[in-house]
């Protein structure tokens, strides 16, 4: 259960069971990654906040659908779960996670997946299922890109919460603030991201996750292919004019005004 709030340019995806402790069930899964995708067609919005409702920013799957199930249910739910965090990348905009309470599991490796993490001092974070018999491995493969090795494998092999502060410290979020600073925080973010012009952000997130994947000579290829078309683009040539004749660049399509 979520909804949706548009402030353009801004999106905000508010988990809004906290009764379930915004439980990423199935069927939340698919309509998250509907929404998202939804968002990723709107040239209105240059960027997406993930929030939550409640103590809990995510406990991670529903284990209450998880009882006695088919392997071929299994495989749906998880297939669901890789599908959501793929979108997260695949999407043009940023997409930040705010988090105000507890993200477990699949929950924190929402977070992971995120662009870009914003945590109250008050957020914790586990992927505890090794406690159940279900080792947190799908979220292991965020965490461990945002964490590394060691770390990733710390909070695997024991199931415990790290604070807000050594999250941040180990790289899985940007920032840490009062609970009372944290949409305000948020709102800073992302006035500083959609100022700029919305398709040299698209160009250049589609790259970077591109480019993790490869040996660093084909990183370079890539971005040196990404560089050039990107210097090609109007809004390059635009930037580069508007900095050599120091005034303020007029995007093509900034976020608060793309049709």
């Amino acid at each position: 259960m979520f909804f949706v709030e548009i402030y353009e340019p801004v999106a905000r995806i508010i988990l809004a069971n906290p009764k379930r402790r915004n439980a990423l069930s199935l069927q939340v899964m698919q309509e998250l990654t509907a929404a998202l995708r939804e968002l990723g067609n709107n040239q209105n919005v240059g960027a997406i906040v993930i929030a939550s409702e409640g103590s809990a920013f995510s406990a991670g799957h529903d284990l209450a659908e998880m009882v006695d199930r088919s392997a071929g249910f299994y495989t749906q739910l998880f297939g669901a779960c890789t599908e959501l965090m793929q979108t997260i990348h695949n999407v043009p905009q940023p997409v930040i996670a705010e988090v105000a309470g507890v993200a477990t599991a699949a929950g924190c490796q929402l977070v992971a997946a995120c662009d870009l993490a914003v945590a109250s001092a008050q957020a914790t974070f586990a992927t505890p299922g090794v406690r159940i018999g279900l080792f947190c491995s799908t979220p292991m493969v965020p965490i461990s890109r945002a964490v590394g090795r060691k770390r990733a494998m710390q909070m695997l092999l024991t199931g415990e919460a790290i604070s807000a502060t050594t999250a941040a410290e180990w790289g899985l979020v940007n920032r840490v603030v009062e609970p009372q600073e944290l949409r305000s925080a948020t709102d800073e973010l992302t006035a500083k991201i959609t100022c700029f012009s919305s398709d040299t952000i698209a160009r250049g997130k589609q790259a970077f996750y591109r480019q993790l994947d490869c040996g660093e000579p084909e990183a370079y290829e890539l971005t040196g292919a990404v560089m050039a078309a990107n210097a090609a683009s109007d809004d390059a040539q635009e930037g580069m004019d508007a900095f050599l004749a120091k005034r303020p660049p007029a995007w093509s399509k900034p976020s608060s005004e793309r049709h």
